[in-house]
């Protein structure tokens, strides 16, 4: 997998030792002791998901709540990109056709969706690509098959051009761009976005952000130079105690709203659209 990466710097390619990674010209990066590699220079980053952010998206995702969203990401790849890709030969040195394919989620947060992908297509390698470096913690060991990376999602990403097979953005921001310069002509991206509907019980009990009215007139905006392949509505009852409500708000921006307190059991939709792309 660190053959689709690039230095930062200079946008070498890179090659790996046990604990770096570094380019021709001498540039060089460590992976840390917690598994991910730090490929982000220039402005000062956001500092993303806190601890205890990534702690309550833990918590949370593991006891299987979007579960049906990790199974609609595995049947499109199973239909899209699995049987593409059957019967590759084992990859050769310098030959990039025969290389296995890439699974790039930008934005992953702690893997749990990379990881599923990952499971559904064995031929496949992936990278988790954030800011927080809470999430990457945890999403460095969320599959053998995957790696961590710390970059700006908003700048150029560390990645050759053309060299991603499947990009993933689920709950993220979206950079266009380089999302295009990236994914190779074949490629697919793959964007979830919550609906109107999400969560709208729990929204109004507790009057979490709602989600912007003008949504999808700006994922357009962003995704100018793609063209939508398909779409699918996702729709699932959510049935949670007090502490599992308590994590849905905490894993995301509603962590910041004072008001955000669930202190009942509560019951509401999960409701997300999931949009498929291709590159123009």
């Amino acid at each position: 997998m660190t053959d689709a990466l690039r230095c930062p710097v200079c946008a070498a390619p890179l090659s790996l030792t046990p604990t770096t990674l570094h380019c021709l010209h001498h540039h060089s990066f460590d992976r840390n002791k917690h598994g991910y590699v730090h490929l982000a220079t220039g402005r000062k980053l956001p500092e993303g998901d806190t601890p205890a952010m990534v702690a309550a998206r833990t918590a949370f995702l593991s006891a299987a709540h979007y579960l049906p969203l990790a199974t609609a990401l595995t049947h499109l790849v199973d239909h899209e990109l699995v049987a593409r890709f059957d019967g590759v030969s084992p990859p050769q040195p310098h030959d990039q056709s025969s290389r296995p394919p890439l699974v790039v989620d930008l934005g992953a947060g702690t893997g749990y969706y990379l990881a599923a992908v990952l499971d559904a297509w064995p031929a496949a390698q992936g990278l988790a690509f954030d800011v927080s470096k809470a999430a990457l913690r945890r999403a460095a060991k969320s599959h053998p098959r995957a790696g961590a990376v710390l970059a700006d999602t908003w700048g150029t990403l560390p990645l050759a051009d053309g060299s991603v097979d499947l990009l993933l953005n689920v709950f993220a921001p979206r950079n266009g761009a380089q999302m295009h310069r990236v994914l190779k002509p074949g490629g697919l991206l793959v964007v979830v976005t919550p609906t109107e509907r999400h969560l709208a019980e729990l929204r109004d009990q507790l009057g979490l952000l709602a989600v912007h009215p003008s949504k999808a007139e700006r994922l357009a905006q962003e995704l100018r130079d793609f063209t939508p392949a398909g779409e699918q509505l996702l729709e699932w009852r959510l049935d949670l105690t007090a502490a599992e409500a308590a994590d849905l708000i905490a894993m995301g921006p509603n962590a910041f709203h004072e008001q955000a307190r669930a202190t009942t059991a509560v019951t509401c939709t999960a409701s997300v659209r999931l949009g498929t792309y291709r590159p123009r």
